[in-house]
């Protein structure tokens, strides 16, 4: 079945595509140094007062992948106490409104829908308002929190008739918008001209040499800038040409980059960073120096295949492998790698930990955590909420993560080496200088004594704050054993103590996508007061194993709100927000009988041979492509329904052509009503 088959075939390709070559870990490869980005000694002023890094190439980033504003606002003190320097939104730009609104990562709504713009002005229906995003910014500010905006200079939306109109008179029209390479796609990535011209997955190519573009997308960054932001993550990079890149017809000068990042307000403070995915003639070390920095696509392929083969030899993981600089953003995954090369079904929340453990651990590169769909899992892609507009998955509050990110604020400035502590390579200890040592171990338990950087002394496992290890004459003694998957962290200089934010969920087996009350015991940890809200009403306070019960009756429009809060007996406060949604509520009074028919116009350039595949979640009428349709006259088709249906999505195909779209949800299913390809 088509639209069932994507998730295999792409696991598939990234298989391949990552598929690096790792040598064994001989003694030549057992040590690493790298001195590739040492602060110099008069710049002192590298952490806040709560102990995040000033600023945000120093410390680390939480992707708040489609959390909505008012959410990252309501986190942000959970966010601060996890360490992390900086936050990344998703694109907050004006926006195509796909599905009507609707607002699952996955289905009946799509995430990639903000990475289609119709204007560039802040807000958008899926994250929030400008004033949203303003206050939201504020709160950040005052935590010392650094915020990252997504952009996307390089495409609209394809659907070009809801684009608005002040963009088009803008740039002078519609046709000057766009490249004249925009009416093909891009075949040739290596082709420079193609690349940064042509369509990209039938996205229509912005003109981005058009003075006229520039000086209103320049507009939209200082209205960011303004509100708040420090940064921006730039989509599409790759797809918008250097200065000296070939130019189409219409001959413009490529000064895109050097606008955007000197004409905008404060441009020395604010941070930059392209999405540059490496491959043929990416040419990284330019992007780098015209934009400030990049994602390291390439070496988070390394790592990935490091921590899944459990070889994390140093003459793998040192090099950033993003040319000389050490300007950029690594990641294990980023949305595209976990959405498009399926790395949601290889890798678990213990290899993710690993992975960033190492990343977060190192000097060179600024670490960013994608934070994954709630309850997602290897074989459940987005979760059980699939929902735009909340937390996530919890998991970036997991104490490993909590301990490299204050670990990597403590050691700025101070030097990389990194050492394999066994013949496999299965366990990687990185130094900083003699100051601290992160160990991430990956397959076998570790034990004995083992090379190392540190001073003399005493230190404490800054992940569970209680297991000791002791520093001799430049080994590290492991009396009691390094389990396998787990990471240790050791320091002693810089180290303060952090409050740790309370733990308040539901809990991880819950689903919230139901079909009538819902119902979950709900966990409080260190949290002196924790209380939850259904639908904004009264909050009612709950203790750990209390249950909450979310009445059908109570999901409007079959939503509901669940909001979580707790508080320390510090005063640090926590925030989760989960949405409960009757999917079948869409349907209620469009009940469909055996017998009841309906009806499909086929487009001119489908074969003859239709059929209607009809299901609602594992059920349907027939296995894919579906039952054959009966032809009434020259392109429409009738299809009499064989099953009631009190729920049920359709979607027409010829066995080739199908609509909705492979990986689209279907089109509700409704009695006589006639079907058309918009």
């Amino acid at each position: 079945m088509l639209k069932r088959i994507t998730s295999l075939l792409l696991c598939a390709l990234m298989l391949s595509a990552s598929a690096f070559a790792l040598s064994s870990c001989g003694d030549d490869a057992k040590k690493s140094s790298t001195t590739s980005s040492k602060v110099k000694s008069d710049d002192k002023k590298t952490l806040t007062s709560n102990n995040l890094a000033t600023k945000i190439k120093d410390g680390a980033i939480l992707h708040c992948f489609c959390w909505d504003f008012k959410t990252i606002e309501n986190s942000l003190e959970d966010i601060a106490a996890q360490g992390f320097s900086a936050i990344q939104t998703s694109p907050i730009n004006e926006c195509l409104e796909g599905e009507n609104g609707g607002m699952q990562l996955y289905g009946d709504g799509k995430w990639y829908y903000h990475f289609q713009p119709t204007d560039y002005t802040i807000g958008n229906y899926q994250l929030g308002t400008r004033d949203e995003f303003k206050s939201m910014c504020e709160k950040a500010d005052s935590l010392g929190i650094k915020v990252i905006v997504d952009v996307v200079p390089n495409h609209t939306t394809p659907t070009t008739d809801k684009i608005n109109k002040n963009l088009i008179d803008a740039v002078g029209g519609l046709d000057k918008l766009y490249h004249d390479g925009n009416s093909k796609d891009i075949i040739d990535y290596g082709n420079r001209l193609q690349c940064t011209t042509c369509k990209m997955g039938g996205l229509p190519d912005i003109d981005t040499e058009n003075k006229a573009f520039q000086d209103y997308f320049i507009k939209y960054l200082n209205d960011c800038i303004e509100c708040g932001a420090d940064g921006f993550r730039y989509d599409a990079a790759k797809h918008i040409g250097l200065p000296d890149d070939p130019t189409d017809k219409k001959g413009e000068k490529n000064d895109f980059w050097e606008r955007v990042t000197t004409e905008i307000t404060d441009a020395d403070r604010i941070f930059n960073y392209g999405e540059v995915l490496q491959g043929a003639n990416d040419r990284i070390s330019d992007y780098i120096e015209a934009i400030g920095a990049c994602a390291a696509s390439t070496y988070g392929g390394f790592i990935r295949q490091a921590i899944t083969t459990t070889n994390v030899s140093t003459a793998k993981i040192s090099d950033l492998r993003v040319g000389s600089s050490s300007d950029c953003v690594t990641w294990v995954e980023s949305h595209d790698n976990y959405i498009n090369d399926g790395n949601w079904s290889v890798m678990d929340d213990a290899q993710v930990l690993l992975g960033y453990a190492l990343i977060a651990a190192r000097d060179g590169g600024t670490p960013l955590f994608f934070d994954r769909p709630t309850g997602n899992a290897t074989d459940n892609q987005w979760g059980t909420e699939n929902r735009i507009g909340v937390n996530g998955d919890l998991f970036y509050k997991n104490d490993v993560v909590r301990a490299v990110n204050f670990f990597r604020n403590a050691m700025i400035g101070e030097e990389n080496n990194f050492i394999n502590l066994d013949e496999d390579c299965t366990s990687l200890e990185i130094c900083r200088g003699d100051k601290g040592a992160v160990i991430i171990n990956t397959a076998f338990d570790l034990k004995g004594k083992f090379d190392t950087d540190l001073k003399d002394g005493t230190y404490i496992n800054r992940v569970d704050n209680k297991t000791e290890y002791t520093v001799k004459d430049g080994k590290l003694i492991c009396d009691e054993p390094i389990p396998a998957e787990s990471v240790v962290v050791l320091y002693n200089d810089n180290y303060s103590e952090t409050d740790a934010p309370a733990n308040v969920k539901v809990e991880d087996s819950a689903s919230f996508i139901v079909e009538g009350d819902f119902s979950a015991k709900l966990v409080s940890e260190n949290s002196a007061k924790s209380t939850y809200k259904i639908n904004g009403g009264d909050e009612v306070e709950f203790k750990d194993g209390d249950e909450i019960t979310v009445k059908s009756d109570e999901l409007k429009d079959g939503v509901a709100t669940v909001e979580l809060f707790g508080e320390t007996d510090k005063g640090v406060h926590s925030y989760v927000k989960y949405v409960v949604t009757n999917p079948k509520a869409a349907f209620a009074g469009n009940e469909v009988k055996k017998g009841d028919t309906v009806t499909f116009k086929k487009p001119d350039n489908w074969g003859d041979n239709i059929n209607a595949y009809i299901y609602y979640g594992d059920n349907q009428e027939a296995a894919w492509p579906g039952n054959a349709m009966t032809k009434e006259s020259d392109g429409t088709y009738s299809y009499k329904l064989q099953n009631d249906w009190d729920a049920g999505y359709i979607i027409f195909n010829d066995g080739t052509e199908q609509y909705p779209g492979q990986n689209e949800q279907g089109l509700t299913l409704e009695a006589g009503k006639e079907y058309t390809v918009s």
